[in-house]
């Protein structure tokens, strides 16, 4: 089964919210034309790109909270994986690049605008596991699209040296 990128989203001052874009240039560091303003708990090689499921921003949506693409500091939302797929260790083809889970983004009060009663830890892989964003590395740099194919990869996949 593949997913889809259904949004692309960078800040180039920094924080939240981050703003939709029709592609984005992943490289090792990050996004091209996204900044982070705290770079002991965000960006760099280990959390390159924050992934953020459209099933679990739906379900938050549901429950009341003005959660938005873009809103938590997700660079890509994606739809249509198998539930579970996303944990520590997933590699996933997303359009020409390839990324690498590395582990969930801890949720905080930058993102509380996103939550009912700013109670941004709805969104904690402690709280609810799965119920979070994502950060990953790069394995290969790309170009990706809004709408372009993600798929799950196997260990002996595509590496940046391909």
């Amino acid at each position: 089964m593949t997913g889809v990128v259904l949004g692309l989203h960078v800040n180039p001052n920094g924080g939240v919210p981050k703003h939709p874009v029709d592609s984005l240039d992943i490289r090792s560091e990050g996004c091209v034309g996204d900044k982070q303003n705290d770079l002991k708990h965000h960006g760099g090689p280990r959390r390159a790109v924050c992934l953020l499921e459209h099933r679990v921003m739906e379900r938050l949506k549901a429950e009341g909270h003005p959660i938005q693409p873009g809103s938590t500091g997700e660079n890509i939302l994606l739809d249509n994986l198998p539930e579970g797929s996303l944990a520590v260790g997933a590699i996933l083809a997303v359009g020409n690049a390839v990324l690498a889970i590395t582990g969930d983004a801890v949720p905080c009060k930058t993102i509380g605008a996103s939550f009912t009663g700013g109670t941004f830890n709805e969104l904690s892989h402690k709280r609810c596991a799965g119920q979070t964003r994502w950060y990953a590395s790069v394995v290969k740099p790309g170009t990706v699209y809004v709408g372009d194919e993600v798929s799950m990869v196997n260990g002996d996949g595509p590496t940046e040296n391909q």
